[in-house]
């Protein structure tokens, strides 16, 4: 991610008529570099309401640091919320203080609380501000943070505004990108048709990669970075702020090629493998360099754009200089945050990532509705086992206890035996720390697969050609089911 000032969006030698043509508010973050039966069903999830959709986007100090690079957000704080330039002021220095603080702990490249970043934020804004219009800022931040800043000028206007498709699981119809964050995957669809999917990294909990609708509209080879004006940058070797950081430099943490998804997200390369499909980025959906390629190529296939594949390898070739195509018509980037997906005949329950409470028997049950089943059709033994996968896969898991083995229909020959007696107690304890281990390997995970007899051919699509970031492609993702 860059700075949204407008540095780190340098397009080098790009022709003034381009330039002319596009209005581009760079990406403004300071990115440095995504069969057993079971005989007692487990406690039920609880069923408190979801935030909703709006409440749910994460706004962290990182975050309002972003923000804070663009100059309108500032203007909207003043006009709408009345503040005044020293209060704005001290939000920014909290801010830029939290960020500085963690690039030195190096807590941005750990897995942290979702939760905890957003409590700190909330806190950090109303001592400042007061709660009132803390919780005004923070609507206004959510608003932003959806939307983005990325825009064409009227000349691009004649593609016709898109939409977020409505409903959980919705399958485009249409050219769309759609990035499901707690499943690190993101997927290309061309007439409605879905032709290629990648695994990929998303933004750091305390820099959560934003939700809702997007729009791809260039493609940038051999982006330039320019790091931001943040006290952060003074450790870095080599780089200053305000400096451009030229195109191919190992210094540049951009990759080959980017492309803006509106400030302050880009879907760039230069990841390392070690972060496909797991936190990578600040507020971005990272790709390895391989993936990014491939990723431009299938992006001008969905968008109609000409371009071949020696003018693609060209200008990858001259790494020092940038070089900025404009698609033929504009992409909708759908950032979701779905942790239940259908997809034909199973439940993928997630892991919710950013700590937002949506595995909850509610939001499964109306993603089953959404597909056409009603879960108190669904057998004890597929209930047992969403609730358990829901649970497990929550931001805070609860202890299950071990199912009760199911009694024998008559009493043993020697139930007198103690020596029988002893080896029943012994094949119990085995029977349970299997069990518990099994629970607790579930926890692990960042999925859980149910198969659902009643969802066969529904649901959302399998990956197509997946791209896992190791170079080589499958048709489609296994992965194991919740199952003993």
């Amino acid at each position: 991610m860059v700075n949204a000032s407008g540095k780190g969006l340098n397009l080098g030698n790009m022709k003034p008529t381009f330039k002319a043509a596009l209005i581009i508010t760079s990406c403004g973050l300071l990115l440095a570099g995504c069969n057993r039966q079971r005989q007692t069903p487990p406690p039920p999830v609880a069923t408190s309401t979801p935030p909703t959709a709006t409440e749910a986007i994460p706004i962290t100090l990182p975050v309002l640091d972003a923000l804070f690079a663009d100059e309108a957000f500032k203007t909207e704080l003043k006009s709408k919320l009345q503040l005044t330039d020293e209060q704005i002021s001290a939000l920014r220095k909290t801010s830029s203080e939290e960020v500085a603080k963690l690039r030195k702990a190096n807590a941005e490249n750990q897995t942290g609380s979702a939760e905890a970043s957003r409590n700190n934020a909330i806190e950090s804004i109303r001592a400042v501000i007061g709660a009132e219009k803390a919780d005004q800022l923070l609507a206004l931040a959510r608003e932003r943070w959806t939307r983005g800043g990325e825009e064409l000028e009227a000349a691009a206007a004649k593609d016709p505004e898109p939409t977020m498709l409505k409903g959980p699981n919705a399958v485009p119809t249409d050219a769309r990108i759609v990035v499901n964050i707690p499943a690190y995957r993101m997927d290309v669809f061309a007439n409605g048709a879905l032709i290629k999917s990648y695994k990929v990294g998303i933004g750091y909990p305390q820099f959560p990669l934003p939700q809702g609708l997007r729009k791809a509209q260039i493609i940038i080879f051999n982006p330039t970075w320019t790091p931001p004006d943040e006290p952060w940058v003074a450790s870095m070797r080599g780089v200053a702020p305000g400096q451009s950081v030229a195109a191919g430099s190992k210094l540049n943490p951009l990759g080959p090629i980017k492309i803006p998804i509106g400030a302050p997200s880009l879907i760039h390369g230069g990841k390392p493998l070690a972060k496909i499909g797991t936190f990578a980025s600040h507020g971005c959906v990272g790709m390895t360099n391989s993936q990014v390629r491939d990723f431009a190529r299938v992006l001008t296939k969905a968008s109609e754009t000409d371009l071949s594949e020696e003018t693609m390898a060209a200008y990858l070739n001259k790494r020092t200089r940038t070089q900025v195509v404009k698609l033929n018509k504009q992409i909708p980037v759908e950032l979701r945050y779905e942790t239940i997906v259908v997809e034909d005949g199973k439940v993928h329950i997630y892991r919710d990532v950013y700590d937002q409470g949506t595995n909850t028997e509610e939001n499964l049950r109306a993603v089953l509705e959404a597909n056409g089943v009603s879960f108190d059709v669904l057998s004890a033994e597929e209930k047992a086992q969403l609730l358990e996968a829901l649970n497990a896969m929550s931001n805070r898991p609860k202890k299950q206890p071990t199912p009760t083995p199911k009694p024998s229909i008559t009493a043993p020959a020697n139930s007198g035996d103690p020596i029988a007696a002893a080896n029943d107690r012994k094949a119990e304890a085995e029977r349970q720390k299997s069990e518990a281990e099994r629970q607790k390997k579930l926890r692990s995970q960042k999925e859980a697969v149910i198969e659902i007899t009643a969802l066969i051919g529904k649901g959302y699509p399998a990956p197509v050609n997946l791209d896992s970031g190791t170079g080589t492609q499958v048709a489609e993702v296994a992965t194991a089911t919740n199952k003993p």
